[in-house]
C-alpha cells in the first residue's frame, strides 16, 4: 500500500504543480486574485495531498488494478474529479460572496483531467513496475 500512495503521490504532485505553478498560474490569478497567498499554506496543502491521493487509491485504482484494467482507473479516476472537485466549486459559490463563476467550470475540469491522469497513470505504472 505504500508504494501505491507514494507512487500515486509523486504523479499527482509533478502534474499539479505543473498546472498550478506554470500552466494555469494567470488563470488563477485573474479570477481569484484576491483569494490567493503570496505562497501555499504547504502544510495544509500536503494534508490535502494526502487525502485526496488516499480516495484516488481507494475509489479508482485499488479496483482497477483487481480488474486489471488501466482503462478503468482512467475512468473512475475521471469520476472522482468530477464529483469532488464539483463539491468544492459548487459550494464555493454557493456561500462565498464574489466566488467567481468563471473558474467553477476550469477548476471542475481540472479536476478530472488530473484525477484520471493521475490514476490512469499510476496504475500503469504499478502494474508494469510492481
Amino acid at each position: 500500500m505504500i508504494i501505491k500512495f507514494l507512487l500515486t503521490f509523486s504523479v499527482f504532485m509533478v502534474i499539479d504543480l505543473v498546472w498550478l505553478g506554470i500552466l494555469a498560474r494567470p488563470i488563477y490569478v485573474h479570477y481569484l486574485g484576491d483569494f490567493l497567498r503570496p505562497t501555499p499554506h504547504w502544510p495544509m496543502a500536503f494534508l490535502f495531498y494526502a487525502l485526496f491521493v488516499c480516495g484516488l487509491i481507494m475509489f479508482a485504482i485499488e479496483p482497477a488494478l483487481a480488474a486489471k484494467d488501466v482503462k478503468q482507473a482512467f475512468i473512475k479516476g475521471a469520476y472522482f474529479g468530477f464529483f469532488t472537485y464539483m463539491t468544492y466549486e459548487l459550494t464555493n459559490f454557493s456561500v462565498m460572496k464574489d466566488w467567481p463563476i468563471g473558474i467553477v467550470p476550469i477548476d471542475i475540469a481540472w479536476g478530472v483531467c488530473l484525477s484520471s491522469l493521475v490514476c490512469g497513470i499510476s496504475s500503469f505504472l504499478y502494474m508494469k513496475f510492481f
